[in-house]
């Protein structure tokens, strides 16, 4: 007895877990919430922030490429703000992560999450023009309840969600780079 018991409480524990990850399942009790910096993590570029504000916002306002519609699905679209929907691969599961993105030209985006692995993420990019070049700097926030076990899950998560902003920051910088370059919307 004692066993099927512990079976089924490590099998609900197992499930949990992988939906918590997958960003199906978030805890949201408003209970010992730990709050933790994300970043910064900075990038410069040599592209103008204009160029680079639209390598940025180009997928979520204009026409997501094929390449990124793995990763990014645009749900809703305004004006200024849309809601999209951010799929990574973390722990072997593709996690998915709703969020509101909203955009000030050429210097700021920010990022809200709305459905993720854990209930509480707040982002920034902010573009600086430093003499023809640009300044990427990425901030945010990152929460998570239940005190010692949500600051635990809380710093597993950040260690994904920074090491995904830092590869995203990359393929921006190249993209951007390529686009001063050659004068062209995208790279072949």
């Amino acid at each position: 007895m004692r066993i099927r018991t512990l079976a089924g409480v490590t099998g609900v524990g197992t499930v949990a877990w992988a939906l918590t990850v997958r960003g199906a399942l978030t805890l949201d009790i408003g209970v010992g919430r730990r709050v933790r910096a994300l970043g910064p993590i900075t990038v410069r570029m040599r592209a103008p922030r204009n160029v680079v504000f639209d390598v940025v916002s180009g997928p979520y306002l204009g026409r997501t490429t094929r390449a990124l519609s793995r990763k990014l699905e645009v749900l809703e679209r305004g004006e200024d703000v849309v809601l999209a929907a951010h799929y990574t691969r973390a722990y072997g599961l593709t996690a998915t992560t709703v969020e509101t993105v909203r955009f000030e030209p050429p210097e700021r985006v920010h990022f809200r999450l709305v459905r993720g692995p854990v209930p509480h993420v707040l982002e920034t990019f902010e573009l600086r023009d430093l003499d023809g070049e640009t300044e990427l700097e990425y901030t945010g926030e990152l929460g998570a309840d239940l005190w010692l076990l949500g600051s635990l899950w809380g710093a597993a998560v950040a260690r994904t969600w920074e090491a995904t902003v830092a590869a995203s920051l990359e393929a921006v910088r190249t993209e951007a780079e390529w686009r001063a370059v050659h004068g062209e919307r995208s790279s072949p």
